[in-house]
C-alpha cells in the first residue's frame, strides 16, 4: 500500500468509483479529504483504505466506504442542508457527510464510542458535526427537522421518530432488515404525512439497537 496518506485516499476514491459508478465530484472529494485511518484503532490503520467495513469496540464497525458513497448519492446532499446521522460509531461517516452539508448532528448509543467520535472529529479539524450520546431509534427531536438523515445501523423497520423528524422535501437513507438480510431503503418526504419509498441495494450493517 502506498505510504503517502493522500495517495492512499485517492486510491480508495478510485475503488469507490470503480465499484459503484459514482462520479459525483463532491462525494469523491469528500472521501479524498477525510483521513479514514484517524477514525480507526492503531491495529486497523494498516488496512484503513481498503474498501470494507472495519471493526470498532462493542461489536460495532466503521462502514464500508463504497456503501457510504451509495447512501450519499441517494441523499443528494446540498451545502445548505442540515443532516442527522444515526449510529455515529467512530465519526467517520459523519466527517464525510459534513463536507457535503452545512451541519451534522450525529447520535451514538454507546458513550465510549460517542466520546471517541468527538475526539476523532476534533483531531481531524471537523467543526460542523455535533455528536450526542443517546438512542438513535428516537433521533434527536430537539434539533429537528433535518433535510437529510443517514442511518448507519439497521433496524427491522424504519423508526417513526426518524420519519417525523425529516423535513418536507427531505430524504432518508436507511438499511432495513435482520442480521442476515438487509436492503438499503431511500425515502423522500413529499408531504407532512407522505413519504415515497424505494428499495435500492442489498447491504449489511450492524443492528440498530435501543437502550
Amino acid at each position: 500500500m502506498p505510504s503517502d496518506p493522500a495517495e492512499q485516499r485517492q486510491r480508495l476514491v478510485e475503488r469507490i468509483r470503480a465499484s459503484t459508478g459514482i462520479d459525483d465530484r463532491r462525494i469523491l472529494d469528500a472521501f479524498a479529504n477525510v483521513p479514514r485511518d484517524r477514525f480507526l484503532s492503531e491495529a486497523q490503520r494498516a488496512v484503513a483504505y481498503e474498501d470494507r467495513a472495519l471493526p470498532l469496540d462493542d461489536g460495532q464497525t466503521v462502514s464500508q466506504p463504497s456503501m457510504i458513497a451509495i447512501m450519499l448519492k441517494e441523499l443528494s446532499c446540498e451545502p445548505a442542508h442540515r443532516a442527522l446521522e444515526v449510529g455515529a460509531g467512530s465519526g467517520y461517516a459523519a466527517a464525510v457527510l459534513a463536507r457535503l452539508v452545512r451541519e451534522v448532528y450525529a447520535i451514538e448509543l454507546r458513550p465510549g464510542l460517542a466520546t471517541r467520535a468527538r475526539a476523532n472529529l476534533q483531531l481531524t479539524g471537523v467543526n460542523n458535526v455535533r455528536v450526542l450520546q443517546g438512542d438513535g431509534s428516537y433521533g434527536l427531536a430537539d434539533h429537528a427537522p433535518y433535510d437529510r438523515i443517514l442511518v448507519s445501523a439497521a433496524p427491522a423497520r424504519v423508526p417513526d421518530a426518524l420519519i417525523a423528524q425529516l423535513a418536507v422535501g427531505g430524504r432518508i437513507a436507511i438499511p432495513v432488515g435482520n442480521e442476515h438480510s438487509q436492503t438499503l431503503i431511500v425515502g423522500a418526504k413529499v408531504g407532512p404525512n407522505d413519504i415515497e419509498w424505494r428499495r435500492t441495494v442489498p447491504c449489511i450493517f450492524v443492528p440498530l439497537v435501543s437502550s
